[in-house]
């Protein structure tokens, strides 16, 4: 492939919205550009890009035994209605009506539509295990697309999914598809961490993230020190302190007032003590109950975790009229001691451990110090509902600390179980003639986020470094005089002998000065550079290099292929 007959629309600065290193050097490299926030066109070069990813994930899936097929963007809503998500999926899909006034979304994900699939045809416990995979375009409508190809309204997913008998069947899936997972990073050249995670808006259990480590991440996942605990932040745990050991005091809390201080920073400041010195009372709606979630004033109530343990399918934060109505208080202001017993009170852990602390005192511009759990008020419910921090020990191991992280999620894997198979009809007969619905797993890679996930492991300051699994051209001819003949002919031979090891070439034979030529072969990222300047003229000899470590060597011209395969052994 020659550059003069290809398409390579470089440029020479990134627009300003471009934050991160992979937005910046994408749109720069010329692999992408915008539409509109959160929509992208790929160029020639984006296009190879993405096909090798694509390439790479098949070859695993269909090794793994998965067989592939392509499901309709337009799902209808009766579909999403039975799987009872049309009104409940976030982010929202995008909906909208046909001419005779049926509704549809685009599909943010397909369990519905493979699903019903599978239904419509499978019907015996022969034709089982079944996993069906495809690579498509998924739509979400992200109210703040950000990053590039990292959080988007459209974007190219893999999404699999397995059918089996039972349990034990689903183990299997889910392991192969596990371990695939594996190897597809390994040959994209992505050191993944793999953490336990939320099932989100998809459901399901046993679900683990493959998440880059990565400062321009969006998650924040927490690893051991010590151990190999690893979890993303929305279901990461610690270690929960003792309860105390000694009775507290008998006595009563003292009311103080504190006039507009409806902050724990404020009440900390007014009333000097330290914010861990605090407890934070949140009134929630859970199903049709309220309940009073109480942590410690440093900390983040974690709200999977709080539903979680109550084991409620809505949950949302009282309103300020609700606040009001059940504490006799503004917002800021209530506190556990003196609730309704219609309240349910439900606490973190953490607060077994303190005693003498402060909470609202549900009255306006006032508050409750020497506060004691058991003496002033009763929990209902301990449980795990806090945020972890960087330094919180470790909750698998003795001596473990948690370290936070940037990340990017790339890939999911989840047991969904048979919610889907029973409101969607997949069910088979077992060998005696019974009904059973099948037992389901799911399986996700972000494939366009793992492009920008590529470029931000490997680039420098003078562009991308791209593996060579994924390189949109492996090698590169500078064509320094393309008006040369001689060069020219010796450009088209290597280019001939190198794509006959395997190799896919571009020549730059463009009528630009060397400058430019260096400049974007650094930026576009080719994983190995081929020279033909003015030694290869008068001396016959070729200047070889390596991107990613600027390793070169300068040999004769019959020694150039060899030499390209010998750098490409520690390219990356």
């Amino acid at each position: 492939m020659r550059a003069t007959q290809f398409y390579t629309p470089t440029l020479r600065q990134a627009p300003a919205e471009a934050e991160i290193a992979s937005h910046r050097l994408l749109l720069r490299g010329g692999f992408i550009r915008p539409l509109a926030a959160g929509i992208f066109s790929f160029e020639p070069l984006g296009l190879r890009v993405l096909r090798k990813i694509e390439n790479i994930i098949r070859s695993e899936m269909n090794a793994a035994g998965a067989l592939e097929v392509l499901l309709p963007v337009l799902n209808p809503r009766e579909l999403w209605e039975r799987s009872g998500r049309w009104a409940t999926f976030q982010p929202e899909p995008f909906k909208l009506q046909d001419k005779s006034g049926r509704e549809f979304c685009l599909g943010p994900t397909h369990e519905e539509a493979i699903t019903d699939l599978v239904a419509r045809d499978v019907n015996s416990y022969r034709q089982l295990p079944l996993t069906l995979y495809q690579i498509q375009v998924k739509f979400r409508d992200e109210m703040r697309p950000r990053g590039g190809l990292i959080r988007v309204k459209e974007f190219l997913m893999k999404d699999a999914y397995s059918f089996d008998v039972d349990e034990a069947g689903l183990d299997r899936s889910y392991e192969a598809m596990y371990h695939a997972y594996v190897r597809i990073f390994e040959r994209l050249k992505l050191p993944v961490m793999i953490v336990e995670a939320e099932a989100g808006s998809i459901g399901g259990h046993e679900t683990r993230e493959f998440m880059l480590l990565c400062e321009a991440g969006e998650d924040t996942v927490f690893s051991c020190d010590n151990c190999d605990y690893a979890s993303n932040a929305e279901c990461a745990t610690s270690r929960p302190p003792q309860p105390r050991a000694d009775t507290p005091a008998p006595g009563a809390p003292q009311l103080v007032p504190t006039p507009g201080a409806a902050t724990i920073e404020a009440v900390s400041q007014f009333l000097n003590v330290a914010p861990s010195q605090l407890v934070k009372t949140l009134l929630y709606k859970a199903d049709a109950q309220f309940v009073a979630a109480l942590v410690r004033g440093d900390r983040e109530l974690n709200e999977t975790k709080l539903q979680r343990a109550l084991r409620v399918s809505e949950l949302r934060m009282a309103t300020a009229e609700e606040v009001q109505q059940l504490s006799g208080a503004a917002v800021g202001f209530a506190g556990p001691v003196g609730l309704p017993d219609s309240v349910k009170v439900i606490a973190d852990h953490e607060i077994h451990a303190m005693g003498d602390f402060v909470v609202g005192a549900n009255q306006d511009d006032a508050h409750l110090v020497g506060v004691e759990v058991g003496r002033d008020f009763q929990v209902d419910t301990w449980a795990d509902l806090r945020m972890v921090a960087d330094g919180d020990p470790c909750p698998r191991c003795a001596t473990g600390r948690l370290r936070a992280h940037r990340a990017i999620e790339l890939g999911h894997v989840f047991k969904l179980g048979t919610s889907y198979a029973q409101s969607l009809g997949a069910l088979y007969l077992d060998e005696d003639g019974n009904r059973h619905p099948m037992v389901m797993g799911c399986y996700g890679i972000g494939v366009s986020r793992c492009m920008a996930a590529v470029v931000e492991q490997y680039h420098d300051e003078n562009g991308i470094i791209w593996p060579m699994s994924v390189a949109p051209f492996q090698v590169v001819i500078l064509l320094l005089d393309p008006n040369d003949s001689a060069l020219a002919e010796l450009a088209d031979t290597l280019a001939g002998q190198l794509q006959a090891q395997g190799l896919e070439v571009l020549i730059d034979d463009r009528d630009e000065r060397p400058g430019p030529k260096f400049k974007d072969a650094d930026l576009i990222g080719y994983p190995l550079h081929v020279v033909l300047g003015k030694k290869a003229a008068t001396e016959g000899l070729v200047e070889v290099r390596r991107r990613c470590d600027a390793a070169e060597k300068v040999v004769p011209t019959d020694q150039v292929v060899s030499t390209v395969l010998e750098l490409a052994e520690d390219a990356v």
